[in-house]
């Protein structure tokens, strides 16, 4: 070969060494690459098989389709009458007197207008077991008695057709041994006169 360098002796210039690194370089790129996608896929399949999926699923499915209730008032309620425009009847029909005046007395307390106070008629006259009962026309039924019982917890309820008037009548039975206390009874008739809300059901999905 002419020219200024002369090749002697078994030895030869290294031409091919930059192609060498770049070769190398790509390698160590490619291997960095594969490494970090198995790494991945890797924690991928431990997410999966450890349940993270369907714990987000889950989560998703409680939020988006769960049941939600509503409460809405219920329509149509009936207003009741106030104790000062309820006429009682106060009559006794046991054997212990004077039951019909003290009981009277107090209902006249807590406002309610008393009528005729005294023995009960024979037809309950020592026949009634229980507390009590109360007596009134049919419009009776849904309005005045519901009230007076309030007074009377678990006194039985009774109407008669051909009753004229708008008064009822509080027959004391054996059972009886006083009224509910006032902030009781109180408490009773706020309950009464308070609309009651009927749950409605709404799916989310």
């Amino acid at each position: 070969m002419g020219g200024k360098y002369r090749i002697t002796g078994n030895k030869y210039p290294k031409m091919r060494r930059p192609r060498q690194r770049g070769r190398l370089v790509v390698l160590t790129v490619t291997s960095v690459v594969v490494l970090g996608l198995g790494g991945w896929g890797t924690l991928q399949l431990i997410d999966v098989f450890t349940g993270g999926g369907r714990k987000a699923s889950a989560a998703g499915d409680g939020t988006a389709c769960g049941v939600k209730t509503k409460a809405s008032p219920s329509p149509g309620v009936k207003p009741v009458p106030e104790p000062r425009t309820i006429t009682v009847n106060v009559l006794n029909a046991t054997t212990r007197g004077g039951l019909a005046k003290k009981t009277a007395d107090e209902l006249k307390k807590r406002g309610f207008k008393i009528g005729d106070v005294g023995n009960a008629t024979k037809q309950y006259d020592k026949k009634v077991k229980g507390t009590g009962v109360l007596l009134g026309p049919a419009t009776a039924l849904d309005t005045s008695l519901p009230v007076l019982g309030t007074q009377l917890p678990g006194a039985e309820r009774r109407t008669e057709a051909a009753r004229k008037g708008a008064a009822v009548d509080l027959v004391i039975g054996d059972g009886f041994k006083e009224l509910a206390t006032q902030q009781d009874a109180d408490r009773a008739l706020t309950e009464l006169t308070r609309p009651k809300p009927t749950p409605t059901s709404k799916k989310g999905c």
